[in-house]
């Protein structure tokens, strides 16, 4: 059963959620309002209260999708929205879904969203999205299993240790980072740049 679509840091960005029993952890989808087309990022199936909440919010225009493992229930609101559906290129010769646009390091593919590419975890080129330099959305290699502690993705499902904890650790670089929104677990809305120092000491 879904959570409910909730307002999280900012007044344009909400978030929904589906409890996973295996992990004891919620996944979580993102939604980012904007006047020229809202954004959903890795989204879970929503209920049709959400659905309503999301159409009184304007629809969506783009769903960006993480990495082939948070595919999640996209292509039911690609079908439903008519979103432009956005996936990382590392993956563009093997991605469970049909995509319009292919993301990678460094592109910013609406005005206010950088893309980093994470090297090292489950999937090639992972993606990570920036918004406005202070929010960071994460898919599967930066995550949190406790409240107010971010971690790492766990080392037997890593494809290259030593390439994740270079991506972790650039992340870790960004000093204006607030707020990090995880994919799976718990999100850290204070002193998000120091979060992510943390898992680098930690390792």
């Amino acid at each position: 059963k879904s959570l409910p679509l909730k307002q999280l840091h900012r007044k344009d960005l909400f978030s929904w959620s589906v409890f996973n029993e295996e992990r004891n952890i919620d996944f979580h989808g993102t939604l980012w309002v904007r006047e020229t087309g809202n954004v959903l990022i890795d989204p879970m199936p929503m209920s049709e209260h959400d659905r309503n909440h999301l159409e009184k919010l304007g629809g969506a225009a783009h769903l960006l999708i993480t990495n082939s493992d948070h595919v999640r229930d996209s292509q039911n609101l690609v079908e439903s929205t008519g979103a432009r559906c956005w996936g990382p290129v590392a993956e563009k010769g093997s991605f469970p879904v049909s995509c319009d646009e292919w993301l990678g390091e460094g592109d910013q593919p609406l005005p206010g969203l950088r893309v980093f590419a994470m090297e090292g975890s489950k999937t090639p080129g992972e993606l990570a999205f920036l918004l406005e330099n202070t929010t960071l959305i994460t898919g599967d290699l930066i995550r949190a299993h406790e409240g107010g502690r971010l971690c790492m993705l766990p080392e037997a499902k890593l494809q290259d240790r030593h390439a994740a904890i270079t991506s972790v650790k650039r992340m870790a670089s960004l000093k204006d980072i607030e707020t990090v929104l995880p994919g799976d677990g718990w999100p850290v809305f204070s002193k998000g740049a120091e979060a992510l120092k943390q898992i680098v000491d930690r390792l």
